[in-house]
């Protein structure tokens, strides 16, 4: 694909037991593999503890991959040198989901801004300076903020400036993590609306993760589904939202608020909790919750198969029908 821009090839993150503390390792991650073209959104959907964050930081080494490969634009992330990694971090960058505890409260919003580019030595003082003022006229915000602190903005604006300070450093490849889950919901349109945007107008690739699934059909040209740690569909994004066929998938849809009583008498509840990693089912991760296991799926890991071009499931059946 020649506008293949990130390439995830069997990413596994294990997280073994540090100091006092006993028992098998945590299984965040296991063999996941998926292609985001340039240019992109490529959205990242599952429960809490599906491994949904572990994925983007793995991805931009803010934690280690146990193994596995992310091709970014034909290098290798995970085999870079520390050097070439500080090099690379000027490529890629995170958007984080809380916009309290990411600012600094004792730095000025240009400082916060700037803190990249002093790190990377990009330009003179004045040409980094530039480039903050610029970003924060990109998110909307007044000039004046360049002087302010953290704790003189809203939610909405704190996580404007969030995206500011990433794209500050004119990157190439975005992860945004849950960028609107604290906010209200008029000011999650907003900030939507203003991603969504400069998402278009610079060019960005980005991995938007969220646990919404309505935000992500609005934003994400690409869906990938995740549970325990393991793909279980990828379908671009009206394919997945018109024609959905893992089980899981059809449940997570079916539990997005509407107002019509006829679709919401179809909602389909999963029963019992989401597993823990450190203990993941045999066989097929998501069996001892799916209606439609089988004694074959306690046995057998489903390979991700392409069941029609561009979409992809995860389930020893040909067709996942509910």
């Amino acid at each position: 694909m020649d506008d293949l821009y990130l390439s995830v090839r069997n990413l596994t993150k294990h997280f073994q037991p540090s100091g006092f503390s006993r028992g098998p390792a945590v299984k965040a991650l296991q063999d996941i593999s998926f292609d985001i073209p340039r240019g992109q959104v490529v959205g990242l959907v599952g429960e809490s503890g599906s491994g949904k964050t572990t994925i983007g930081r793995s991805i931009l080494r803010l934690i280690e991959p146990t193994s596995g490969q992310v091709i970014m634009n034909g290098t290798d992330v995970v085999r870079l040198s520390a050097r070439g990694l500080r090099r690379q971090r000027r490529k890629m960058q995170y958007v984080f989901q809380d916009p309290f505890a990411s600012l600094s409260s004792r730095m000025t919003i240009g400082r916060i801004l700037m803190e990249g580019l002093d790190i990377q030595r990009l330009g003179s003082k004045s040409d980094r300076q530039a480039r903050a003022r610029a970003a924060l006229e990109m998110v909307e915000l007044p000039e004046d903020a360049f002087d302010r602190f953290a704790h003189e903005f809203s939610g909405g604006q704190r996580q404007r400036i969030g995206i500011a300070r990433a794209l500050a450093m004119q990157p190439e490849f975005v992860v945004a993590d849950e960028p609107v889950s604290a906010l209200d919901v008029s000011i999650q349109a907003q900030v939507l609306n203003l991603l969504r945007g400069l998402q278009m107008r610079l060019g960005l690739t980005m991995l938007f993760i969220s646990h919404d699934l309505a935000v992500v059909e609005y934003i994400c040209d690409t869906v990938i589904v995740l549970y325990l740690g393991r793909i279980m569909e990828i379908a671009p994004a009206a394919e997945l939202y018109a024609r959905p066929r893992h089980p899981y998938t059809r449940a997570l849809l079916s539990a997005i608020p509407t107002p019509d009583p006829i679709r919401r008498a179809k909602r389909q509840v999963l029963t019992g909790d989401i597993p823990s990693p450190a203990n993941p089912p045999s066989g097929c991760v998501f069996r001892t919750r799916c209606p439609l296991a089988v004694d074959a799926c306690a046995t057998s890991v489903p390979p991700l198969r392409e069941m029609v071009p561009g979409h992809s499931m995860a389930c020893i059946r040909d067709e996942a029908i509910i």
